[in-house]
């Protein structure tokens, strides 16, 4: 077959393959141990699988709604309101999406139109930035102050102009694990008030904050969530990743543009999962010791590797633990992760590939969503480097 490789002209140019996909692919190579991809390697609760093969064998295996099932929106509606004291409308609040990154997709594909800019804080997840490049739109990159990666917001208003449509935040934040506080969110609502600058809120760790901290999502604050969608994840609240099941909430207005976006690009989420995940809200039992169970780990995995050379920058929050190797080595992030993945045996994420210009600062990430004889093999690798 000819190839196009001549005539077809590249959307995304300067994109490569995603450094999860490549750090786990050369961890299942060469059998290291997978701490580089977030997800957890421990088993889903039981209860919750009987609930989806109950629906499952009820025939609920058909298209679900596109804006999903209501006893999903309104499961997630009395949760919300229980957690952060806001009420979001099921009917015209509060969408099911097949993951949070297609939430993401899907909010910047409704908003964007070529020429608006959006503003993008790095370390950023990966799928920000091409989803405001396919969309037409130009990003503006703001970094996180090092060492405790806090936001630089006189950096931030520098950066908006008269054709900033959107601010993407994201806390607890990948890959970092810092958090943002109360301050933090008046200096947002203070930037965006009474402007047309709308936000996207990446909430998918609301239930991985660590150490007393309370999440300070967008919900606690009514003037910005009148101008903000809210990603959410139950892949990560219940260590689910495989079931691709998000959802956002919005205003009715802007869930309104959403939706028409997202009717197209994947219609409806998985429609089983959505009924027994309806029915797993119910009891908050199910969430609400997400922090401790987390925050466990977390220690653990750091008295473990205290004796190592590697140096802890503090985690807040998600999954993941950052591990400064200047003191081991001046190789750049990428080919030290790859070297210990192939020498060592333990695979990690370098964070440079989160900054469009690969800012290297000698920072690894390491995912602790793992079990205790995982970490404990793990721990003991990074001690011998």
């Amino acid at each position: 077959m000819k190839a196009l490789d001549d005539t077809l002209i590249s959307k995304l140019p300067n994109t490569d393959t995603s450094i999860f996909a490549i750090m786990s692919g050369l961890a299942n190579d060469v059998g290291a141990i997978n701490l580089s991809q977030g997800f957890p390697n421990f088993p889903v609760s039981e209860k919750l699988i009987e609930l989806v093969h109950h629906y499952m064998k009820k025939g609920m295996n058909q298209y679900a709604p596109m804006q999903g099932v209501m006893g999903l929106r309104e499961a997630i509606s009395k949760k919300v309101q229980d957690t952060y004291g806001i009420i979001y409308d099921p009917v015209n609040e509060i969408n099911i999406t097949a993951g949070a990154t297609q939430a993401i997709f899907g909010v910047i594909t409704a908003v964007i139109r070529p020429g608006d800019e959006v503003i993008i804080i790095e370390p950023a997840y990966d799928s920000y930035a091409p989803a405001v490049e396919l969309n037409g739109g130009a990003v503006r990159y703001s970094s996180l102050e090092i060492p405790d990666y806090h936001v630089n917001w006189a950096e931030i208003r520098s950066l908006i102009s008269s054709r900033t449509k959107l601010i993407i935040i994201n806390s607890p934040h990948n890959p970092t694990g810092a958090i943002l506080g109360p301050t933090d969110l008046k200096e947002l609502d203070k930037i965006t008030r009474g402007s047309d600058i709308l936000v996207l809120s990446d909430e998918v760790y609301e239930h991985l904050i660590f150490d007393g901290y309370r999440h300070e999502s967008i919900c606690w604050y009514p003037s910005l969530a009148g101008r903000s969608f809210v990603i959410g994840s139950f892949g990560k609240t219940f260590h689910t990743t495989g079931w691709k099941t998000g959802f956002v909430l919005a205003p009715a207005s802007l869930m309104t543009e959403f939706r028409k976006s997202h009717q197209f690009i994947v219609f409806a989420g998985n429609t089983p999962m959505q009924y027994a995940m309806a029915d797993y809200l119910v009891d908050k039992e199910n969430y609400l010791h997400l922090p401790e169970f987390y925050q466990q780990k977390r220690d653990n995995f750091v008295r473990l590797i205290s004796g190592s050379r590697f140096k802890i920058i503090p985690s807040f929050g998600t999954y993941f633990q950052l591990l400064d190797y200047s003191r081991i080595s001046d190789e750049n992030e990428l080919d030290f992760a790859i070297r210990i993945t192939k020498e060592y045996g333990v695979a990690s994420v370098p964070v440079s590939p989160f900054y469009h210009d690969k800012q290297d600062h000698k920072a690894l990430r390491f995912c602790f969503a793992k079990t205790e004889e995982t970490l404990e093999k793990a721990a003991e690798i990074i001690c011998k480097i």
